[in-house]
């Protein structure tokens, strides 16, 4: 901890949150967490406040909650206060799920494309031989398998 009750430098943050000091300097120059001010010796300071700014980031990022989205969150969270941020939150959640089900989709088409691979070459990936696997390959002799 630093001379200053309660403020802590950037390492003081690092250390208890676990997190690098270049991604406290990212979350800064985000504008998700904010400086308390500057030591004697020019050190940036944080408080409290940057602790809790840390955990609420984690747990949004723990729900699939982009750094982008979790700034929009943070701008209605701060610049409209008067406005519950619930209701943001909700449609940020939604567009976390369309992008999981998206991601989903993917996997699964991967996933049929491995199989349909694996049926077609079931004797190369068992080993009797990989013509089929190089054809076309021209570093390959003609005759090798």
């Amino acid at each position: 901890m630093t001379e200053r009750a309660g403020l802590m430098t950037v390492g003081d943050l690092a250390a208890r949150t676990g997190l690098s000091i270049k991604m406290i300097r990212e979350l800064e120059g985000r504008g998700l967490i904010y400086t308390a001010g500057r030591s004697p010796a020019n050190y940036r300071l944080f408080d409290d406040s940057a602790l809790w700014c840390v955990e609420m980031i984690r747990g949004l990022r723990s729900l699939g909650l982009t750094f982008k989205e979790i700034e929009q969150l943070a701008i209605v969270y701060m610049q409209r206060s008067d406005e519950p941020v619930g209701p943001h939150l909700e449609e940020l959640l939604e567009r976390v799920e369309r992008r999981m089900g998206e991601q989903i989709d993917e996997l699964d088409r991967l996933r049929a494309r491995l199989r349909t691979f694996r049926a077609q070459h079931a004797r190369e990936l068992a080993g009797a031989g990989d013509r089929r696997l190089a054809r076309g390959d021209p570093r390959r002799p003609v005759g090798r398998s």
